[in-house]
């Protein structure tokens, strides 16, 4: 019992040290803290203002305030080759307008932003032309009638009612080339002159570029109108015979031997006066006998 008393006093006292230390130190800790001496209040300058100066201008800026959107690509020309051939009854006119070279006039004019529109003849308007009717022209002429199936503008089904006739083609003229076009309601009649035919359908369009369907070529005037035929020959006289002409040479040239000989004037010029004595005789005598017929009386 001593020993566990000893042991608790000695608790006690270590404890009451502990409070005596932290209380000690906690009592010095704003006494150890330094003076601070209080600071004298700053007079604070207003800025010196430097005198107004004028801003140079600024270039404008070369970044946009609104961006403009990305540009589309520019569209593919117009093939007109692959609209025939997707046709797939154009096959002759591909062939007339490859040869002709007027396929590369066309594309050309249609990247240019100018307006066509195409009268394409099938292969059956071909067929029913004369046999060897295209192999008969010329190459200006071919490029002539192909021009004429082309109308220098867009034309869509119903604005062909406000066309003036004759119509103008890219062939040369409309004196030769003249192309008449009429409507009947929601029929296209077309005349050349030569042929008459109708529109039998839309092959292609867009606002610049229109093809139809035709089931005939047309022929134009100057290609194709009949020639007057040209006047007969007039009729040469028959050459003579050669025996007749061997003795009508012989003939004449035994009369001019004779006549150039000197016997035959002599013999001519004395045949010459026996005649004329017999004619004076024969007057001599009538004039005697009527003396003595007077005589008698």
């Amino acid at each position: 019992m001593v020993k566990l008393s000893l042991i608790s006093l000695l608790f006690l006292l270590v404890l009451a040290f502990l409070h005596y230390c932290t209380t000690t130190t906690s009592a010095q800790s704003p006494a150890q803290a330094p003076a601070q001496t209080p600071t004298k209040p700053v007079l604070v300058q207003p800025p010196v203002q430097a005198p107004f100066q004028v801003t140079p201008a600024q270039s404008p800026s070369e970044i946009p305030i609104v961006q403009a959107p990305p540009r589309r690509a520019k569209p593919a020309p117009t093939n007109v080759t692959k609209i025939l051939e997707k046709g797939g009854i154009f096959g002759v006119l591909i062939r007339i307008l490859r040869n002709t070279q007027v396929i590369n006039q066309i594309e050309n004019q249609l990247n240019t932003s100018n307006s066509l529109t195409i009268l394409a003849p099938t292969n059956g308007a071909f067929s029913g032309l004369k046999a060897g009717a295209l192999n008969s022209l010329t190459t200006e002429q071919k490029v002539q009638l192909v021009q004429y199936h082309i109308l220098p503008s867009f034309i869509s089904l119903s604005n062909f009612q406000t066309l003036s006739n004759p119509v103008r083609t890219q062939a040369s003229n409309t004196d030769e080339y003249p192309l008449n076009i009429t409507t009947q309601g929601n029929w296209v009649n077309i005349s050349t002159g030569l042929v008459n035919t109708s529109i039998s359908g839309t092959v292609y369009a867009d606002n610049q570029l229109a093809i139809y369907k035709v089931d005939r070529v047309l022929l134009p005037l100057g290609i194709f109108a009949p020639r007057p035929k040209a006047p007969a020959p007039a009729p040469m006289l028959a050459k003579p015979k050669k025996e007749e002409s061997s003795s009508y040479s012989s003939s004449s040239s035994s009369l001019s031997s004779e006549i150039n000989s000197p016997g035959a004037a002599l013999q001519t010029s004395n045949a010459l006066g026996l005649t004329i004595n017999g004619m004076v005789c024969s007057i001599g005598i009538a004039l005697v006998l009527a003396v003595f017929s007077v005589g008698s009386i």
